[in-house]
């Protein structure tokens, strides 16, 4: 993750604004798939999709509650190691390697075709995906829970009203603006979770993301100081955003599922 004329100082103190990026909500370790659900469930041409035992919730008058989100990030994006040329094609452990990132980029292109018999259309996505990336930031810059509520997952919501209220001890207020437009965005990762063995057309996809943003913060203290950062400058941040939708509820909207840490460079 590289930080363009950014003191050290001042990355902490932006990385403690948003919290860094996403790590599995609450207690901060990376977000895992297995020790969550480890049953999936083949969709159609046998790529694996993930599945939820119990996908809805009955209450004791008998009225049925819908699932709006799993509640956890499927296989997380992480990126790849590079192989030398040689090890990659003339070694067994290459061949391996090689068939497993084959079978990564192939369940992101069996996701992607199902959505795009939904509509999608990757510009428009692109648009609203860095209009959502604006305002969710907004939303946490200015503390206002209420509307970031209704943009976000409920476990994401959790874990981003702990990060405003561990903030607010320190900080009075704090100035936030992204410069537009986005320098780069593009997909990392996509996946399907399956609702119902016995409709895979019952699923929720989830969109990776990689974000590339200059942006201005300053924060302040209840005197009005600054105490962080510099709303006069620029800075480049690199983001790594999982976005969730409903692909069989009328109406859904995509919403912000969680976040995951850049690797260093």
């Amino acid at each position: 993750m590289a930080f363009c004329e950014f003191p050290l100082t001042m990355i902490t103190a932006f990385e403690l604004f948003r919290l860094g990026s996403c790590r599995s909500y609450s207690n901060g370790s990376p977000c895992n798939f297995k020790s969550f659900h480890p049953h999936l469930l083949n969709g159609h041409d046998g790529f694996p999709l993930a599945s939820l035992k119990t996908l809805t919730l009955r209450s004791t008058m008998g009225a049925q509650l819908s699932m709006t989100s799993p509640g956890f990030i499927y296989e997380p994006y992480e990126p790849r190691e590079k192989i030398p040329f040689w090890q990659r094609w003339f070694t067994r452990s290459g061949w391996r390697r090689t068939k497993n990132d084959i079978i990564l980029e192939l369940k992101s292109a069996y996701a992607i075709a199902k959505l795009r018999k939904k509509g999608y259309s990757k510009t428009q996505f692109y648009n609203e995906a860095a209009n959502m990336y604006k305002e969710i930031n907004t939303l946490i810059a200015n503390g206002d829970k209420k509307s970031l509520r209704k943009a976000v997952t409920e476990k994401m919501f959790s874990a981003l009203k702990n990060e405003i209220k561990q903030r607010e001890t320190s900080w009075s207020k704090v100035y936030w603006e992204m410069v537009e437009p986005v320098v780069k965005i593009r997909t990392l990762r996509a996946r399907l979770i399956g609702v119902d063995r016995k409709d895979l057309n019952k699923v929720f996809i989830q969109l990776t993301l990689e974000i590339l943003a200059k942006q201005k913060f300053e924060a302040y203290d209840s005197k009005g100081s600054v105490v962080a950062g510099d709303k006069n400058k620029e800075v480049l941040v690199q983001d790594i955003w999982v976005f969730e939708k409903s692909l069989f509820h009328p109406g859904a909207c995509w919403r912000l599922c969680g976040r995951i840490s850049p690797k260093k460079s």
